[in-house]
């Protein structure tokens, strides 16, 4: 009996405190999710880890399979398009990645911590570049399209071009663009190739390698554009996102009008945006979660089933290799405190409140005390009772 009542009051103890959460559970965790038919439906990446935010992923350019990772507390790698991960550079990266990215033949990798820019060469050895100030954290690695060893870098204070596949790295328009951070960045082919930096709220242009820029904004909200994209059939076409509208041009950036309707939530925040082929199918990695139109928006539905529709997604890419296969990443905390907590050098466990901790842990070893003292009781009761039954 005595035996039977300690599982009782085990239970009791630890049922109201423990919440089961499952490596799959969207509710519960934030991570990588992967779509192969342009966001109808989507399944975890990262099956079997759990992850509190996914912040850059980047696929071989020569093989789908292989894939770079960077979550909040780690870099992971994957050679079998995400069903196993291994973590990267461990005594060396240690904590949040904020960016990823192959060279052009995939050979060298590049990374972004809170404060550093790494590289790796062969895909082991990664080392600390010495990048500029004002490089990290990284929002993201490009490849040129016109130049086998150009790369550029989408910096917390401005854009980078490295001439060397990473290795070395110098700031682009630093009289012109303002100093804050590359929110959105792309290059688009050409002869030169045109690169977009969004900064500020507002579409830059460069078309001579980035050694100089102009606006580009004509028809655009002033101040409020958040991301930019490539159209997958033509070069000239563009599509960018700002004030909770979606945004269309046709000559390569210099008007634009709007796309269908506005979503009803004026104050959402845009992330990432995609776009099918033809213009019907449009999704939008928001802060309030991933939105999709299947009527040239039309109308807005948040997807719900296997993504999280309380986190936000802060990260939608279109794999290179196809461009109905979409990447999209969710958080359990803000994006933007994230990188504001990197560029100040501090840490996601910096947000925890220390007297919160306190309090918890106080709690905590209450509920501990309180179970051992009834545990006891009930022990000295039932041998009571047991010593009572013998004495009849």
């Amino acid at each position: 009996m005595f035996s039977r009542l300690v599982c009782i009051l085990s239970f009791l103890l630890t049922a109201g405190f423990v919440v089961p959460a499952h490596a799959h559970d969207p509710s519960a965790w934030g991570g990588l999710f992967r779509s192969r038919d342009f966001g109808a439906s989507w399944f975890p990446a990262d099956a079997g880890l759990f992850i509190g935010g996914a912040l850059g992923v980047a696929v071989h350019p020569k093989d789908s399979a292989q894939l770079l990772y960077g979550t909040d507390a780690r870099l992971l790698r994957s050679k079998n398009g995400g069903r196993d991960w291994t973590t990267e550079a461990a005594a060396t990266m240690a904590g949040s990645v904020f960016a990823v990215g192959f060279d052009v033949d995939g050979k060298s990798a590049l990374a972004s911590s809170g404060t550093r820019i790494y590289r790796a060469e062969d895909g082991a050895n990664w080392q600390d570049i010495l990048a500029p100030g004002g490089a990290a954290p990284a929002r993201a690695f490009v490849r040129s399209l016109a130049e086998a060893n150009r790369i550029y870098l989408a910096g917390a204070h401005g854009l980078f071009v490295s001439d060397d596949k990473g290795r070395t790295w110098t700031k682009s328009g630093d009289t012109v663009l303002p100093d804050n951070a590359i929110v959105s960045l792309l290059v688009t082919p050409g002869s030169p190739e045109n690169i977009y930096a969004v900064v500020d709220g507002n579409i830059w242009l460069s078309a001579d390698g980035a050694r100089s820029w102009g606006l580009r904004g004509n028809g655009l909200p002033v101040g409020r554009v958040e991301a930019i994209s490539a159209d997958v059939a033509k070069t000239a076409r563009l599509w960018a996102a700002g004030a909770a509208q979606v945004f269309l041009s046709d000559d390569a950036g210099s008007t634009w009008t709007g796309y269908g309707k506005p979503m009803a939530d004026a104050g959402i925040s845009v992330r990432g945006l995609a776009v099918s082929e033809d213009g019907g199918i449009l999704l939008l990695a928001t802060h309030r979660g991933m939105f999709r139109s299947v009527d040239r928006a039309q109308t807005w539905n948040q997807v719900e089933s296997t993504l999280p529709v309380h986190l936000e997604s802060g990260l939608l890419m279109r794999d290179p290799h196809d461009p109905s296969t979409l990447y999209a990443g969710f958080s359990l905390g803000p994006y933007e405190e994230m990188w504001r907590r990197a560029e100040q050098g501090g840490s996601l466990l910096a947000r925890l409140d220390p007297l919160s901790l306190a309090g918890g842990l106080a709690f905590l070893v209450f509920l501990i005390v309180i179970g051992i003292i009834a545990t006891q009781w009930l022990v000295r009761r039932y041998r009571g009772v047991d010593a009572a039954s013998r004495l009849r």
